[in-house]
């Protein structure tokens, strides 16, 4: 027919979308929160920093030079000395790693227990449901910084004799601050199976014969990922400062291991004279913290399946 356009041409000069998977789709969102992306780049860097850095910079953290205590940054102490002349860029190298452990080992306890109750508590429903929801609430309402001191003073010594001092105590801090953290997962993985498990794709699952748990494990968990890895991000820098705090009122590691927090703990009664003893330790928090915080914004824009980007 005249005028027509063959349809072999039509196909040709329209080009083949390449196809992009779902984790494809939540980096090219993320790269579009450039705070977020500056931030994951600031993150990765500290924590190369202290997994490589003790390695390059090989000064002991407990060698003693009485005649460089409380110097100011120099070339041979890039981050100055602290009362004994100890070396503070070692000793925040080497603290960093613990710091940073104790915020992700707490992070996962707390996004385990979280996961497990509020997945059992969403499918179950009835009174399952309702004694998991209560317990949650319970745990909501306990004040959480008074209990950990409470705790840690009285089990810390205790394990310190079964496993050591530094891993008894690494222990005990993670174990308690995981313990305090899961209940907000919990009641964000509940509310996305409550709303996941009536969607079509799960009852199609479930007419083709699924166990319950082949749903949980195969259609449901999977989709409720991307608010608990956000939930995940929070936990790491709640946990972070709950270490820091608990260091900085004494309670945390013993005094020969240099966390970020019992080095401000250390600090304080410097700070008219050396506060760079202060200030290096407590910029390292304060970078960490912000850097996951805006992580986890980025993350959340990433995985929200309702925004368009």
């Amino acid at each position: 027919m005249a005028g027509s356009i063959p349809a072999s041409a039509t196909a040709s000069a329209v080009p083949a979308r390449k196809r992009i998977g779902p984790w494809e789709e939540v980096w090219r969102r993320y790269r579009k929160h450039r705070l977020a992306v500056a931030c994951g780049v600031i993150l990765l860097l500290l924590i190369l920093a202290v997994l490589v850095g003790p390695l390059v910079w090989t000064l002991p953290i407990d060698e003693i030079d009485f005649s460089a205590r409380l110097k100011g940054p120099s070339w041979e102490h890039p981050l100055g000395t602290d009362d004994l002349g100890q070396d503070l860029l070692a000793r925040m190298l080497y603290g960093g790693r613990i710091s940073l452990a104790v915020g992700f080992a707490a992070m996962a306890v707390a996004v385990c227990v979280g996961v497990l109750v509020g997945a059992v508590s969403g499918m179950a429903g009835g009174r399952v449901d309702a004694a998991l929801m209560w317990l949650t609430d319970l745990f909501l309402a306990l004040p959480p910084l008074p209990l950990l001191l409470l705790i840690i003073y009285l089990f810390r010594e205790s394990l310190k004799e079964v496993v050591g001092p530094e891993m008894g105590v690494f222990i005990l801090i993670v174990a308690v601050i995981g313990g305090f953290r899961w209940m907000p997962v919990a009641r964000l993985v509940r509310a996305q199976f409550l709303s996941l498990r009536e969607k079509e794709f799960v009852e199609a699952a479930r007419a083709l014969g699924a166990s319950r748990t082949r749903l949980v494990v195969r259609h449901i968990l999977p989709n409720a990922l991307g608010p608990v890895i956000v939930a995940a991000t929070i936990d790491v820098a709640a946990a972070i400062i709950a270490e820091s705090t608990l260091s900085f009122l004494g309670l945390g590691f013993p005094p020969d291991i240099p966390t970020w927090g019992r080095l401000l703990f250390d600090a304080k009664d410097h700070l008219d004279f050396a506060p760079h003893w202060a200030l290096f330790p407590g910029l390292a928090i304060f970078l960490t913290v912000l850097s996951i915080n805006y992580v986890g914004d980025g993350l959340r824009d990433a995985l929200d399946p309702r925004r368009v980007q």
